[in-house]
Order: structure tokens, then C-alpha cells, then sequence
């Protein structure tokens, strides 16, 4: 395998790339755009190169690993590595930037806030630590990335927003720095619990997925970092700081917030809840699956009754999160595989909803409400026909790619819990009313006839969204690309998690006997 540092390269092109173009002079605003569209774009290149060098059939934990002391005193190093789970995850983001660059081409001015250039570096900083978070194997490491994020995000929120966008940005730091504190005082425990007989603890995660932690510290630090990655998720009831945030948000933000950023809380519970805490996460799996089951009616009905495009988009992802954690929490292959599949469905039918959303918001008066719109395949066919495909994603028709993620789900539950997949099941129904709602009234009927004689989408538009639709739809004709670099770290993270409870089980079974193990 190439000794090449791609995870480190990835991580600091854009890095280097958002200095460049916040180094820009103001005035310089095309410059800055092409700048940042070059460097996502490359960074994109280099993760289809590393892509093609990963090995599907492995049998080592993570690839392209590199491991470097950062902080000997207390065993934290900077150490990166991919497996399949994290390498989707990952093109997913460097897939997801340059559309959004694209996209937004136009979406910034000067009086919005901050500079055109600083958005566009804010986004490129974001892409750095995006990639950074779904590669770090050291848990202080993945930390670090996890309360970073927040700050591009919290500017790109609070600076370009709409009306109310420094409410929403403030709200979103608030739950989100409540939760890493959350998640912080579970990483300080866990590195007491990992301590070795000279007294150093570690936060090497192959190290501590090999540790034999008692089940009621388990327990007690499971509820740490389930509290952080739940409010990331978002899950109900932690979920209240999304819709504010994605209706304040620019379009391209919110692609990046609910179809990136979000999988972070839901990736975080497949690679260190299950294998590092089995037997916490058996235990709670019971109100985590009712937490999910709650969240895909209530996001479903909720986004039912909405006139803002926007919330309703960001209360359908609090649903379709529901059936994420639900596939993480049955503990059974398909289950797993099929979150990770519908946590890349999600990111792009997310993406594409926003983006035809924003699109047709900018044509008209920059609103988001449903009820403005009606008619509008009749003067923008093309528009019409891109939010279809989206909305299609969306409910999961068969043929596109969230259809595999959302059946393999629901095939999962209904092997461990059958009654649990069976009222999931029925949560697609709301999902189809949703969907079918908003396209029907925005779309189609009469002309609405306040509504002006706007033009078409534009090249540079189209472009945004071609990606984004043959990949829903070759992935949902042909997933097997996909399950294939998936299920190697999907078998392996449940393997771990399984025999590790078992030899926590059969240690706390030989302590209560009294016998000395």
C-alpha cells in the first residue's frame, strides 16, 4: 500500500487553501470563488485517488494510518486512518464542497454580512476539519475536530444567515457545546479507566476497543458521548436547534450542516459507542430505538404541517436521523450497513433538496414558503423536474440509493425486533405525504399568478446538481461499490462489539462468584 500521507494531505489542502483566499484582497471576489473551487476540486481528486488504492478485502483495521506524538505527557497523538465506513463518509464531504461552491456562486454579497471571500474560506476551513473528524483514530484527536467544527459553522450561520440567523447561530453552539462538555467529561473518564500500571491512560481507539471496562462505568460513559453525538445527530428530543438553523442558514450551509456535519453524531455511535461500550450500548438500546421510532413520526408530522421549505427540510432529516440510529441500534449487519448506506443517501437527497430550493428562493424574493410558489414546472420544466428526482431520494423510491439504505434498515430491525420494523415501516407513509405535499404545491397546478416569469436553471446551476443525481441513482441501480467498502468495518465494528461484551459479561459473571480471573 502507498506510504503516501493522503489523510494529512487531504486535511490540509483546504486548510491551506481557505489562507489563500482569506489572504485575498476584498475586492477580489471572483478570484476568491475560482480559488476555492480549484482546491475543493483537487481535494476531491485526491479522494478518488485514495479511494482506488483502499483495499476492500483488508484485513487490517484502518489504511493509510499515520501516527504522530502530539501530547506524550497524557498519550495523545495525531493519529489518522480510514476504513470503509469512514472513507464514504469522507468522499461524501469532498464530494458535497465543490457542488456547493458552485451552487452558492452568486448566494454571497458584501452586505451580507462578512466578505464574499470569507465565506468561501470558511467553507474550505470546515471541509479540512469534516475530513479530519471521519479519520481521526484518536479519541482526543476526534474531539478536538468535533468542538472545532463548530466554529466555521457558527460564522457561516451567524455572518450570511437570513434574518435571524445570529439566534440561530447562537443556539446551535449553545446545544453543541453543551453536548462536547457532555463528551468531554466521558473522554476524561474513560482515559482514568484505560490508565496501565506506570499510570498513563491512552485515547488510541484499537487500544480502547481492546479495554475491559466494567459495565457500570460503561454505563456511566456511554451517556457522555451518546449525549454529544445525539445533539449532533440530531435525535429527538435534542433536535430543536435544526430548524432554526437550516431556515437561517444559506442554502449551500445547510448542505453541509444537515448532510455532512450531522452524519458526524451517527458515525460517532458506530465506531466508538458499539465496539468501546457494548454492553452500555445494549443496555440503552431500548430507549435509543424509542428515541428513533419517536423521532420518525414526529420529524415526519411536523414537516407534514410546515409552510417553510426550509424547516420542512430540516424537521424530514430529524426523521430520516430516526431510522440512522434505528439501523445502528438493532446490532445486526444489515441494520449497520444500511444506516451508513442512508447516511450517504441522506447527504446527497439533502443537498439536492436545498439546492433546488435555494434556487427557485432566488427567483423569487428570496422566500422559502410553500405557499408562494405553485405552477413553477410550467415556466422552469428543468427546475421541476431536478426537485423531483430530489424529492424521490427523499421518500426512498426504489431505484434510488436511499431506498437501499432505508431497506436494509428496516430488513435489520425486523430481524432483531420485529414489531420495531414494523411501525417503522409505517413511518414511510409520512414521509411519502411530505414529500408529495410540498413538490404537488410548489410545482404543480396553476401558475401562481403573483408568481413572476423567471428563467429556467442555468448552466452553472445544472452542473450543481447533475452529480448529485446520477450518483443517487447509479448507487440505488448498483450499490454494491458501495456495500462492499461498507461491510468489512461493518462486520468487524459488531464482531469487536459482540466478543468484547462477552468477555465483559463473563469477567463481571467470575468477579460476583468471587473468583479471581
Amino acid at each position: 500500500m502507498s506510504t503516501f500521507p493522503w489523510l494529512t494531505a487531504l486535511g490540509v489542502l483546504p486548510l491551506l487553501g481557505s489562507i489563500v483566499v482569506a489572504l485575498l484582497p476584498r475586492a477580489k471576489h471572483t478570484l476568491a470563488k475560482q480559488v476555492a473551487l480549484a482546491v475543493s476540486a483537487l481535494t476531491l481528486l485526491l479522494t478518488v485517488v485514495m479511494a482506488l488504492e483502499f483495499q476492500g478485502d483488508s484485513t487490517e483495521p484502518f489504511q493509510f494510518v499515520e501516527s504522530y506524538p502530539w501530547i506524550p505527557t497524557f498519550g495523545i497523538n495525531y493519529s489518522v486512518g480510514v476504513d470503509g465506513i469512514g472513507l464514504v463518509l469522507i468522499a461524501l464531504a469532498a464530494t458535497l464542497v465543490p457542488i456547493v461552491i458552485i451552487a452558492g456562486w452568486n448566494d454571497v454579497q458584501e452586505d451580507d454580512g462578512g466578505s464574499v471571500k470569507g465565506y468561501f474560506a470558511l467553507v474550505l476551513v470546515l471541509e479540512a476539519l469534516m475530513i479530519g473528524v471521519f479519520s481521526a483514530t484518536d479519541l482526543f484527536l476526534f474531539y478536538v475536530y468535533f468542538e472545532v467544527m463548530l466554529i466555521p459553522v457558527y460564522f457561516l450561520i451567524g455572518r450570511y444567515g437570513g434574518p435571524q440567523r445570529a439566534y440561530a447561530a447562537v443556539k446551535f453552539l449553545i446545544y453543541s457545546l453543551v453536548g462536547g462538555l457532555f463528551m468531554l467529561a466521558s473522554l476524561i473518564g474513560l482515559w482514568v479507566v484505560s490508565r496501565d500500571e506506570t499510570g498513563q491512560g491512552t485515547f488510541d481507539y484499537l487500544s480502547l476497543v481492546e479495554l475491559n471496562i466494567d459495565p457500570n462505568t460503561q454505563k456511566l460513559l456511554f451517556l457522555g458521548f451518546f449525549f454529544a453525538f445525539a445533539i449532533k445527530a440530531p435525535l429527538w428530543p435534542f433536535h430543536t436547534w435544526l430548524p432554526d438553523a437550516a431556515a437561517q442558514a444559506k442554502p449551500g450551509t445547510s448542505v453541509l450542516l444537515i448532510g455532512v456535519l450531522d452524519k458526524v453524531g451517527t458515525f460517532g455511535m458506530i465506531r466508538y459507542l458499539l465496539p468501546i461500550f457494548p454492553a452500555a450500548s445494549d443496555f440503552y438500546a431500548p430507549v435509543v430505538i424509542g428515541m428513533a421510532l419517536i423521532g420518525i413520526f414526529y420529524g415526519g408530522y411536523v414537516a407534514l404541517n410546515q409552510n417553510n421549505m426550509k424547516r420542512l427540510f430540516a424537521y424530514s432529516s430529524m426523521s430520516h436521523f430516526g431510522f440512522i440510529a434505528l439501523g445502528i441500534f438493532v446490532f445486526t449487519e444489515q441494520g449497520v450497513s444500511g444506516s451508513v448506506v442512508y447516511m450517504v443517501a441522506h447527504g446527497l437527497s439533502t443537498a439536492a433538496l436545498f439546492l433546488t430550493a435555494g434556487f427557485l428562493m432566488a427567483r423569487f424574493k428570496d422566500s422559502a414558503l410553500i405557499s408562494s410558489y405553485g405552477g413553477v414546472n410550467k415556466i422552469a420544466p428543468v427546475l421541476a423536474g431536478f426537485f423531483l428526482v430530489a424529492s424521490l431520494s427523499s421518500l426512498a423510491l426504489p431505484g434510488m440509493v436511499s431506498f437501499t439504505g432505508e431497506f436494509l434498515v428496516i430488513l435489520g430491525a425486523f430481524e432483531r425486533y420485529m414489531w420495531v420494523g414494523a411501525i417503522a415501516t409505517l413511518g414511510i407513509v409520512l414521509t411519502a405525504a411530505y414529500v408529495l405535499r410540498v413538490y404537488q404545491r410548489t410545482m404543480t397546478g396553476p401558475l401562481n399568478p403573483d408568481l413572476p416569469q423567471f428563467v429556467d436553471l442555468k448552466a452553472r446551476e445544472i452542473t450543481a446538481l447533475v452529480p448529485i443525481a446520477v450518483l443517487t441513482i447509479a448507487l440505488g441501480i448498483m450499490p454494491a461499490p458501495i456495500l462492499n467498502v461498507i461491510n468489512p468495518a461493518v462486520e468487524r465494528t459488531l464482531e469487536i462489539s459482540e466478543l468484547k461484551y462477552e468477555r465483559v459479561a463473563s469477567d463481571a459473571t467470575t468477579s460476583s462468584e468471587g473468583v479471581t480471573p
